[in-house]
């Protein structure tokens, strides 16, 4: 058998291994953990849904993660992992994020703790190899990449405000992360099995959180999903390169705005909008892209299948430059910022429509 097609068989049934494991992991958390990640029971909800679930998606992320590792190790003794300096930052980090997470569920953490950890997150993969490349100044590129870690593993925290949508998202642009390992054929690295795993885990999480929805990710798994796709994205986004293999900082900035085009647009007329209003950005409320959809008449649903939509014509986009791109264009460019730019111009104008709802 071709080694094309023994991974094929392996990875295929890997995936659905993985999904099914989690759909009965997630059905018997849901049985057994009721009470997870609900807090102040009479006080206010804040959340989108009226009614308070168990924040216990998380949990199934990082066990399914974990089972990635393992298998890894089982399908490529080989290449041991303790070998890999990068893979070994990915579990560590992911791991403090995943304990912060799980601590902010259970005690309601300061802020500035989450804040803490999420830089020592950044430190960690930058002790290990993993930053963006965009400047030549390395201290920049350690700065930059440090706002990185902190800014999505927060915007993937703040888009976690209504059934089906971070799941939804984070599936999309782990697999535009996905294309580009593909792209570069890649398939026996650590990161694709990590990354396939991830996927289908989130697949079954799904099953249970596309409203109405039976469980949430909680901060567990936002923290935790947070950092694993930024750090796929410095690796396989941010320091992805067209096929001549010459970095372009426009095609870096352009396949990263489009590639988390929604996390980057709901964060941005979030805190747009409450620094208007003078109040802080980092409260919860009910004042986000999904949520403003929802005043126009939309179910929650169909804002669903409408952020699905935009997510598969941003994997279509990257794939394209991944696969057929050979050298970055200022046309190019100019595509790109007009596709973003109407994006943006409709989200945000949606959010300053119905404003007393908020």
């Amino acid at each position: 058998m071709e080694d094309n097609q023994y991974i094929f068989i392996i990875y295929s049934v890997f995936s659905l291994s993985i999904v099914v494991f989690s759909l009965l992991m997630n059905a018997i958390l849901l049985k057994f953990i009721t009470n997870l990640g609900i807090r102040g029971k009479d006080q206010p909800i804040v959340r989108w849904s009226s009614v308070s679930k168990p924040a216990i998606g998380g949990l199934t992320f990082y066990i399914a993660f974990l089972l990635s590792t393992a298998c890894y190790a089982i399908f490529f003794p080989s290449t041991p992992l303790y070998h890999d300096t990068q893979a070994l930052g990915v579990i560590g980090a992911t791991a403090l994020a995943f304990l912060m997470g799980l601590a902010d569920d259970a005690y309601n953490t300061k802020p500035w703790l989450k804040f803490f950890v999420q830089v020592v997150c950044g430190v960690l993969l930058i002790g290990t190899g993993i930053y963006i490349h965009f400047f030549d100044n390395q201290l920049l590129n350690y700065g930059l990449t440090i706002v990185w870690i902190v800014g999505i593993m927060n915007s993937i925290n703040m888009l976690d405000n209504m059934d089906g949508i971070t799941g939804t998202v984070s599936v999309f642009i782990l697999l535009i992360c996905l294309s580009n390992l593909a792209v570069n054929h890649q398939y026996a690295s650590f990161d694709f099995i990590a990354i396939l795993g991830m996927i289908a885990t989130l697949i079954a999480f799904l099953f249970y959180n596309w409203h109405p929805s039976k469980m949430f990710m909680g901060d567990t798994g936002s923290q935790f999903l947070g950092m694993f796709i930024a750090t796929m994205g410095v690796k396989y986004i941010w320091n992805s390169s067209v096929l001549d293999g010459a970095p372009n900082p426009m095609q870096q900035i352009f396949t990263v705005l489009i590639a988390f085009m929604l996390p980057i647009i709901d964060t941005t007329s979030v805190v747009i909008n409450r620094l208007a209003r003078k109040q802080s950005p980092f409260i919860g409320g009910k004042d986000h892209t999904t949520h403003h959809l929802s005043y126009l008449g939309l179910s929650d649903s169909r804002v669903g299948f409408i952020f699905l939509g935009i997510s598969f014509v941003s994997l279509v986009i990257c794939f394209g430059i991944f696969k057929f791109v050979d050298s970055w264009r200022w046309y190019h460019s100019l595509t790109l910022t007009v596709y973003f730019l109407v994006v943006f111009a409709l989200l945000y104008g949606f959010t300053q429509v119905n404003k007393e709802k908020r």
